[in-house]
């Protein structure tokens, strides 16, 4: 049995839909905020890895697998907004831009490691204020990475394009994971 470490609910989705509907959820309750000192690819790879070794510590199942998204802006970390005002904010300063969307995933299949990450890269349409504040009213982007869902871009039109995966910019690169998983024997 697989343990995703995870409680995004678009995880779960992409785990069930793309890699195995057998898996249960144990969510970590590291301090994520202790890695951003760190650049921000070493430091979403820090925090995937520690969720790793947080839940092995409390399961012993075969298969532990984590994840963690972050938003990038000229090498500036945008996590998950504080509150709505903070989700204007980062939209503002995202808004019309070209950032960078890591997510890292660690597995731990039997005590074999395996650390990667994906990135894509996300232009934002200009955003107006109005589009704003009825995004953020919805209260979708309260619980995301740079206060913003690229599932939401069919009822908020925020993203302009992607370059690199989808599933990425959603925080779960499925493709990639399903190859890891299957070379480090855990689909077997």
């Amino acid at each position: 049995m697989i343990v995703l470490g995870s409680q995004s609910p678009r995880r779960k989705l992409l785990m069930e839909k793309d890699i195995t509907p057998n898996f249960k959820v144990v969510v970590s309750d590291i301090d994520e905020s202790a890695s951003y000192k760190y650049r921000p690819l070493k430091a979403v790879k820090d925090i995937a890895y520690r969720k790793g070794q947080d839940i092995c510590s409390k399961v012993k199942e075969d298969t532990i697998l984590t994840a963690d998204t972050i938003v990038v802006l000229k090498n500036e970390i945008i996590g998950k907004p504080k509150d709505p005002e903070d989700a204007k904010r980062m939209l503002h300063k995202l808004s019309g831009k070209v950032h960078t969307v890591y997510t890292a995933y660690y597995i731990n299949h039997k005590g074999k490691e395996i650390l990667h990450y994906d990135e894509s890269y996300v232009k934002f349409n200009e955003l107006s204020d109005e589009l704003i504040d009825k995004y953020v009213a919805s209260g979708s982007p309260l619980d995301k990475a740079g206060a913003y869902g690229l599932q939401d871009n069919n009822d908020f039109e925020i993203v302009k394009s992607v370059r690199g995966s989808i599933k990425n910019v959603i925080g779960f690169p499925s493709e990639k994971i399903l190859k890891d998983l299957n070379k480090i024997g855990a689909l077997e």
